[in-house]
């Protein structure tokens, strides 16, 4: 005889991904006459064997998640057309209120540009867009998030990575492949900004709009780093003091790589992130490399500045502080102005739905 216990597992929709819903549980049943005490402490035994299991169901389909990222081509056509007016002098500030209830998908039709590439940000991957990928795609939008050299599932060494082209590569070689008259939106996350603004220098006729997400949105000969300055000390004293620089060619020359510690990554990208993400994120991420963040970027009014752009600030970020934003924008002024309140560094974590309402919002500026 079986005896199946139902496990019921709500899920919020700003925690939607932290949950796998529903289960059955089935076990034998040795004896009707146990009495109610004993039946109540198999039931709750089995509700704790349960939860385990599920754990580590997720945390499987998560790491799986990260290895198919790239893979994923579903799509959706809607019905409705919902357009924005344009933000070119407008600054939004996107409430909390926005994360906490289930938002009915936005289904865009009539839009220039629908493919939106999302650039992961330092030691990131592809993996960490999940959860944009799938509100993108219910508002039919097309969302492709790329590995940069070295990092998610790429196998590249990153002590090989040498320059913020060798790094920039698999977003290079995507742009290279769009048809002649296909654009795209181009998001790039902290330091994936740097390489949004390379891409915009070499590529302007392929991309349409480009969104830098609490990104290094650096001005022409401005080293990436130099932004998290502040967080981490200045270029030279980190290169000469760091415990984190990986020296993959021998102490006796430059390093070639920074590697975080969990602690370290967890106060500065994940202080407002559901505790399942930061797991993933923790055995996820990769070292990063340092010669790309190093690099004066060289950008022109020519190329890079034919290219609106848009940035989203976020306001409870320990990786790059509100002040620090600010600065960026200030001294790089762009097209448009997006704050999530609530949000620690890394928002597809902390607020997907705030981040997907103004990615919306965005593609749909004409």
């Amino acid at each position: 005889m079986l005896q199946c216990v139902l496990v019921l597992n709500y899920t919020s929709p700003e925690t939607k991904n932290k949950s796998m819903g529903n289960g059955l549980a089935c076990m034998p049943k040795k004896d009707q006459r146990i009495g109610s005490r004993s039946k109540r402490s198999s039931n709750s035994r089995s509700q704790r064997k349960m939860a385990a299991s599920d754990e580590e169901l997720l945390h499987h389909q998560a790491l799986a998640m990260a290895i198919r990222q790239h893979q994923l081509s579903q799509r959706f056509e809607g019905s409705m057309s919902r357009r924005f007016g344009s933000t070119s002098s407008r600054r939004r500030d996107l409430p909390d209120s926005v994360a906490n209830e289930k938002l009915p998908p936005v289904f865009l039709e009539n839009i220039a540009t629908k493919k939106i590439v999302l650039v992961h940000g330092e030691g990131f991957g592809a993996w960490c867009w999940y959860k944009t990928i799938s509100l993108l795609e219910e508002s039919g939008l097309h969302p492709v998030a790329l590995d940069l050299t070295g990092s998610g599932i790429d196998n590249t060494d990153t002590n090989s990575i040498t320059t913020l082209e060798d790094y920039a590569r698999p977003l290079i070689n995507n742009l290279q492949s769009l048809p002649d008259d296909e654009k795209v939106i181009l998001v790039g996350h902290s330091c994936g900004g740097a390489v949004v603004s390379y891409a915009l220098e070499n590529y302007p006729k392929k991309i349409s709009k480009a969104v830098y997400l609490t990104a290094t949105m650096v001005s022409n000969g401005q080293k990436p780093f130099d932004v998290f300055s502040e967080q981490l000390a200045s270029a030279d004293l980190f290169l000469q003091q760091s415990q984190f620089l990986l020296y993959g060619n021998g102490r006796d020359k430059p390093p070639t790589g920074i590697n975080l510690d969990k602690q370290q990554i967890k106060m500065l990208y994940f202080n407002q992130s559901p505790s399942k993400d930061i797991a993933l994120a923790t055995v996820s991420m990769r070292p990063i490399p340092l010669a790309p963040i190093m690099e004066k970027l060289s950008v022109s009014a020519e190329n890079y500045g034919t290219v609106r752009r848009y940035y989203v600030q976020t306001l409870d970020d320990n990786m790059l502080s509100a002040d620090v934003q600010e600065r960026l924008v200030r001294e790089n002024p762009p097209d448009g102005v997006f704050k999530i309140k609530g949000s620690d560094h890394c928002p597809f974590f902390s607020k997907p739905q705030s981040l997907n309402k103004v990615l919306l919002e965005i593609a749909q500026i004409p």
